[in-house]
């Protein structure tokens, strides 16, 4: 898998997986903390036990299915099979794929207490449960069935909890279902995203869209961009928007079918679509590498989202940067913004204003 040396994360958490502590890492997504539970689960399972060992929770389609690859990956040549269970695919393919045995089990938590109801998934031989982007899960409204399905393996099972950030609720997880949890703290999401270039515009809300066709048109440095709306609505109208100016663009969101979803994010992956759409939801635990810059088309609406949306770009240490529209009733969110980020967001002006 041309893995040469351990990430922070993996370096600090395998090791404590492998003595069978509870672990809480605190890191972003594409800090490799995938590979950090992975990698203990090839080690702890048992190919011949054909029972259901590990549960990974995690809060949407798109971070399911990438971490069943990038588990299967690791687990290949132990003969531990993964199955995926997210809500957008046909539950009937998913029966069979759970009929056949599943050692680990990756799915969002909607999907597995479905599953779980119907009798289709017995989390009653569990070793290992993961929760993975835990905040995420919080954010979407999945607290009680993280609990619910907690509370459905085994108490002696191993648990890790995985979470950029830790409020309130998910330290509440934490201290109910973990036992004397060992913490590890990467890169957690902070007010200092040292290696992203953050820059914002003052900008008529009228005015956004031929800001961002001339910003296409005149930054040769705009490779492969995530642009970030609030509303599904919103995102359709952008797409078209850029469409009518001959902009490739497309767009993701939770309104969309699953096969659309997988389209467009395969040819944004590949390269082949430069400029992506988004809803905080849709694009939260993506880890696509080499976003070159991540667009904030409409303000995010509090510190913490901004930090998520930005942590898109400059991953594992690359350069990265992030551009915010400042609309007329924005001022107060750039002035918090601002107090957040010491100051860091730079000014900058569109040439559409002369």
């Amino acid at each position: 898998m041309n893995y040469q040396t351990p990430t922070a994360i993996q370096q600090e958490v395998v090791p404590l997986f492998l003595d069978g502590r509870d672990v809480v890492g605190q890191a972003q997504t594409g800090t490799g903390k995938t590979a950090a539970f992975g990698i203990p689960l090839a080690e702890r399972l048992d190919p011949a036990l054909k029972r259901t060992q590990a549960i990974v929770l995690v809060p949407t389609r798109e971070l399911a299915q990438q971490v069943t690859a990038e588990v299967g990956r690791i687990c290949q040549f132990r003969r531990l099979r993964v199955v995926a269970v997210y809500g957008g695919d046909p539950i009937a393919r998913q029966f069979a794929a759970l009929e056949q045995g599943a050692h680990i089990v990756v799915g969002t938590p909607g999907r597995v207490l479905d599953h779980l109801g119907r009798g289709t998934l017995d989390l009653s031989a569990v070793r290992i449960a993961i929760l993975d982007e835990a905040d995420e899960m919080l954010d979407i409204g999945f607290a009680q069935d993280m609990e619910d399905i907690l509370r459905l393996t085994p108490k002696e099972r191993q648990t890790g909890l995985f979470s950029a950030t830790v409020p309130p609720f998910i330290r509440h997880l934490i201290y109910r279902y973990l036992r004397n949890p060992a913490w590890v703290r990467v890169n957690p999401e902070a007010a200092t995203v040292p290696e992203i270039r953050q820059v914002y515009f003052e900008v008529a809300e009228r005015d956004k869209l031929d800001g961002l066709c001339a910003l296409l048109a005149e930054r040769a440095d705009l490779t492969r961009l995530l642009v970030f709306r609030r509303t599904q609505r919103g995102v359709d109208q952008l797409v078209s928007g850029l469409r009518r100016r001959e902009v490739p663009a497309r767009g993701i969101h939770g309104g969309m079918t699953q096969a659309e979803r997988n389209r467009v994010m395969g040819a944004f992956r590949a390269g082949t679509l430069r400029l992506l759409v988004a809803t905080n939801v849709a694009a939260r635990g993506l880890d696509i590498a080499d976003i070159s810059h991540v667009i904030n088309y409409d303000a995010p609406e509090s510190v913490e989202e901004y930090i998520h949306r930005i942590g898109r770009t400059g991953r594992a240490g690359k350069a990265g940067t992030a551009l915010t529209f400042i609309a007329e009733w924005d001022l107060p969110t750039l002035e918090a913004l601002q107090a957040a980020m010491d100051g860091s967001i730079e000014e900058d002006r569109l040439s559409i204003y002369g």
